[in-house]
Order: C-alpha cells, then structure tokens, then sequence
C-alpha cells in the first residue's frame, strides 16, 4: 500500500507521519528509504490502533516522559513508539515480517 507524501517546508522535523500521509521538510527526502521506513512505521502503527487513539498514547507518553526527564529530544526518545521506529527504520524489511503491535515490545 502506498501512502502520499508531501514536503511542507516548515515541518520541525526531517519526516512525520500523519495518516494517510507522510510528509517530508524537502522534496530530496524522498529518495531516503530509512526516513520513509521510519514514517511507514508509524503509519502501521497509526493503523493499529485506529488512529485516533495512536495520536493520544503517542501524546500522552510524551507528556509524562517530558514530565520524567525535563527535556523534549530525552522524552521524545522515550517514546514507545519512536523507540520501534528508530531500531527497526534501517530494515527495510521490517514491516513485511513485523509483527502485529510489535510496539508493545519496546
């Protein structure tokens, strides 16, 4: 399944996954696999849970991390489902062998 991407100039970050789409800072960005991995990983997760509820945990966890280590990039990190994403973008083969809510195992 593919997924539209758009390169919005202003984003704070390299990638961002907001479904159905995946929006990248500039258009040279799409050549770059890991990024795109990494979104499509939060797109699945995004699709497992229904979205809506993904946007909640995925803020709610940043919240009480940004409460646990008084800092944006530490809690960011801390996120469950950034912590799948980052260990698993650079296999680009992860998400046809990944299993369901493979999230929780981070």
């Amino acid at each position: 399944m593919r997924f539209p991407v758009l390169i919005v100039k202003r984003l704070p970050a390299n990638g961002m996954a907001l479904f159905p789409f995946i929006l990248l800072k500039t258009a040279s960005l799409k050549s770059n696999q890991v990024i795109l991995n990494h979104e499509l990983i939060h797109i699945r997760q995004q699709l497992e849970l229904l979205i809506l509820p993904f946007y909640l945990l995925y803020l709610g966890h940043y919240l009480i991390n940004r409460l646990k280590y008084k800092d944006h990039y530490t809690a960011y990190m801390a996120i469950i489902f950034e912590k799948e994403a980052y260990a698993m973008e650079k296999d680009l083969q992860y998400l046809k062998k990944r299993p369901f809510f493979n999230w929780l195992n981070f």
